[in-house]
């Protein structure tokens, strides 16, 4: 990772990890593409085998280290690792995707700088029911101290949900753990926030569920995630 100092503040970035991952690949000189993951729907499990799994699994754990630096490509990533265990040509069309508009992004990384507000705020989305095989829901949330991302994530829920309310709830729940998380964090580091964390989600059903406490039948089996938001 390479760390650059500027006049807004510092710059993360890992641009020679990716030359070396292109080179790999032999993609160096590959058509860039201006998105990292196609508009159609979810990978399925469907296709024929790849025919070097191992590369498949080196090149999509290779990925993952770059999203340190790279949240853009966080989700893109993540729907490719979920078949790391029986990749497809499918697959690995996603993950040549990513490598091409890892191509034509090279310069992109990670901005730090100083910020008049020192606050947490959050964002939390899912969608429902978005993979095809296992009709599992994937949850996703980015944290801003201030102006700076500091953490975020795109990742399969562990269970079905059975309505979009519950699929939002739980990536709520999710974002709720990760920012108490940081603020913990924040203040062992003796540097504790004065004030409330925002949390962001687009689900009028969801943000009904954190302020009322009474329990129905669409809730009941997500009452442990209720409590804890609540709390």
């Amino acid at each position: 990772m390479q760390v650059q100092h500027t006049e807004s503040g510092l710059f993360l970035s890992q641009q020679q990890y990716m030359i070396e991952i292109l080179e790999w690949a032999g993609m160096s000189d590959c058509k860039p593409c201006a998105t990292p993951v196609d508009v159609n729907p979810k990978l399925p499990a469907a296709g024929d085998p790849v025919s070097n799994p191992p590369d498949f699994r080196s090149l999509a754990g290779a990925l993952q280290y770059l999203t340190f630096t790279r949240p853009d490509i966080a989700y893109a990533v993540q729907q490719v690792c979920l078949h790391m265990h029986d990749p497809r040509e499918p697959h690995l069309a996603a993950l040549k995707r990513i490598l091409r508009y890892v191509r034509g992004t090279l310069h992109l990384g990670l901005s730090l700088r100083p910020s008049s507000q020192f606050e947490l705020v959050v964002y939390s989305d899912a969608d429902w029911a978005g993979c095809q095989d296992t009709r599992k829901s994937t949850s996703g949330y980015a944290v801003f101290l201030g102006d700076n991302l500091v953490s975020w994530s795109s990742k399969r829920q562990n269970t079905v949900s059975r309505s979009s309310a519950e699929a939002e709830y739980c990536a709520v729940a999710n974002a709720v753990a990760e920012a108490t998380w940081i603020r913990h964090l924040l203040s062992e580091l003796h540097s504790p926030l004065r004030k409330a964390t925002l949390v962001y989600c687009d689900n009028v059903s969801a943000i009904y569920m954190s302020s009322n406490p009474v329990q129905h039948q669409r809730t009941n089996h997500v009452e442990i995630d209720l409590h804890f938001v609540r709390e």
